[in-house]
């Protein structure tokens, strides 16, 4: 390992989030690490990759993308940014080193291509339009749909989605830290944060969850992140079957529980009594002993009485995501 890399971190630990939730604050994304992939076939290597044409990577539009495994199963949810002839993307800490290797041996094809963490480097998270107005000033305006960016000189502020409560979200992606003035903005909790992507419908992979699910099981085609038009890359056969063939049959929800007693953890199961019917993805607890969580379930159990594994007096109740998933229309027990 060299000393640009980023070693493998531990799960990040995340205390109460503040219920209600803040409709302003700055967040240290500390669980998440941005990469440079530069030289001369970085188009190239991240096309073959990636579930996102790089073609629409380009100043002031910033996509989500998915790394899949041949079978299809996403081990890498990111985001795609432009710098000049580079491009930016956000890996979580926790698996950051693993991804790194993986995509390595696909970069050997591409000589004087590289990928570096940017040690230097930070993701601020802002909730509200306070902190992202006093960084852009009346150029806000042209952020008006997810995945729009500015370059300024603190860095790339995005526009990423609302949650489904309407709170406007953002990013400022910092190559290089510094530069900032948001001492008037209230810092919040990773835990905050991770509340406000839940309520977005966002998904993020951990070694619990990670090559468990094609990308479109995770709400990915809702986020912009699955480009069905593109030519080939790794897993695009099994992702596009699952696309054009209509074979989803469970995705991502969002939930809500009023009391319990532990936050549930990634991979654990969601039971509809005896049986198994999903896995949470991600969850936080809230200050008030609530939880929510975004899980994988099946289309036709989702409406059901369902818990997490070991509590089934905390019923979930379903929390509408501020996108539709139009797949569920279209129900059968057949499973994927």
């Amino acid at each position: 390992m060299t000393g640009t890399e980023t070693p493998v971190s531990a799960a990040p630990v995340y205390t109460s989030a503040e219920f209600p939730p803040s409709a302003s604050g700055r967040i240290l994304l500390t669980n998440r690490v941005l990469v440079r992939i530069s030289g001369p076939g970085t188009d190239k290597f991240l096309q073959g990759q990636l579930s996102q044409n790089l073609d629409d990577v380009k100043a002031g539009t910033s996509p989500r993308a998915a790394g899949a495994t041949p079978k299809g199963r996403a081990y890498c949810l990111t985001r795609l940014v432009r710098d000049g002839g580079d491009v930016l993307m956000d890996l979580p800490s926790e698996l950051a080193e693993p991804i790194m290797t993986h995509l390595r041996k696909y970069m050997m094809l591409f000589r004087g291509t590289s990928m570096t963490a940017q040690t230097d480097g930070q993701i601020i998270g802002l909730l509200g339009t306070e902190a992202a107005s006093s960084l852009a000033g009346e150029d806000l305006d042209r952020l008006a749909s997810p995945g729009d960016t500015l370059a300024l000189a603190p860095g790339f502020l995005i526009r990423i989605e609302n949650t489904a409560e309407g709170l406007s979200r953002f990013e400022l992606w910092q190559p290089d830290a510094g530069g900032l003035e948001l001492d008037s903005i209230p810092v919040k909790t990773l835990a905050d944060w991770q509340a406000s992507e839940i309520a977005a419908g966002v998904a993020m992979l951990s070694t619990s969850t990670s090559e468990s699910y094609v990308p479109q099981i995770l709400n990915w085609q809702h986020l912009g992140g699955v480009n069905f038009k593109k030519g080939c890359y790794t897993g695009q056969e099994v992702i596009a079957r699952m696309h054009f063939l209509g074979q989803l049959k469970k995705s991502l929800f969002r939930f809500h529980i009023s009391k319990a007693d532990s936050v549930p953890t990634p991979g654990m199961p969601i039971m509809a009594g005896e049986r198994s019917v999903g896995e949470v993805v991600n969850a936080v607890g809230f200050n008030d002993g609530s939880c929510q969580l975004l899980a994988v379930v099946r289309h036709d159990a989702a409406n059901g009485k369902l818990f997490a594994d070991g509590q089934p007096d905390a019923l979930l109740q379903l929390q509408p995501l501020p996108y539709n998933v139009t797949e569920r229309e279209h129900r059968t027990t057949t499973d994927t």
